[in-house]
């Protein structure tokens, strides 16, 4: 069964091409270049990815992304020609997986929709994990924080999943982008750094008084059991 990807992009150069390329990578590809669009595929139709330019007319990105995540993971990469990090931010805030800035070359597109693609959404090596008053649920992709559930995206899920399972170990920004993210040798650093500080901020975690994530300068991230 083909993997089916929303294309989102009111520039139609660049929406032309992105469906071509996935498309020959054996993709099903729905393409629309408004935003009033987008939120009707996304409302009738199941798909395992969606590719997201925030600049659209009608309806932008941010509030495409903002209404995906109150029903779904499904993974979203953003596309942008923006360079200012603070939209980038904002996208990530509001549950974006990744991000791509335009113009791309084809490989790294590809390269990011297959990472997305294939991360998973669960794991049966371990049902449950203890972190200090944090209960996951690896099964149920769950969080509970003093047997209250804590809000998470897939993404968050993941990295702290993977902090986890390395505690008392440091945890490089590498090591997080190939095991949260799927990368190999691309990807910006500053993805598990905004990643991070969106779950610190939500389990209520002060860097500088750490409960559970400490920063080690210079070489990533440590959780202590």
């Amino acid at each position: 069964m083909y993997e089916r990807v929303l294309v989102v992009e009111d520039d139609r150069s660049v929406r032309e091409t992105a469906t071509l390329l996935l498309e020959r990578a054996g993709l099903r590809v729905t393409a629309v270049g408004d935003g009033r669009q987008a939120m009707e595929e996304v409302a009738g139709h199941g798909f395992d990815l969606v590719l997201l330019d925030l600049m659209l007319p009608s309806v932008d990105g941010f509030e495409i992304c903002r209404s995906i995540r109150r029903d779904s993971q499904v993974p979203i990469v953003m596309l942008t020609a923006r360079s200012d990090i603070a939209d980038i931010v904002t996208g990530l805030e509001l549950g974006a997986d990744d991000y791509l800035t335009k113009p791309f070359q084809p490989a790294e597109l590809l390269a990011r929709v297959r990472a997305a693609l294939r991360r998973p959404t669960a794991d049966g090596a371990a049902t449950r994990m203890q972190l200090k008053d944090l209960d996951i649920d690896v099964a149920g992709f769950r969080v509970t924080q003093a047997g209250r559930p804590v809000e998470l995206t897939a993404t968050e899920f993941r990295l702290l999943l993977e902090l986890a399972r390395s505690a008392e170990r440091v945890v490089s920004r590498e090591e997080l982008l190939e095991r949260v993210w799927g990368y190999d040798y691309l990807g910006d650093s500053r993805l598990v750094d905004m990643a991070v500080k969106r779950l610190r901020d939500k389990l209520g975690d002060d860097p500088r008084d750490p409960r559970y994530i400490t920063t080690i300068r210079g070489a990533g991230y440590r959780v202590d059991l």
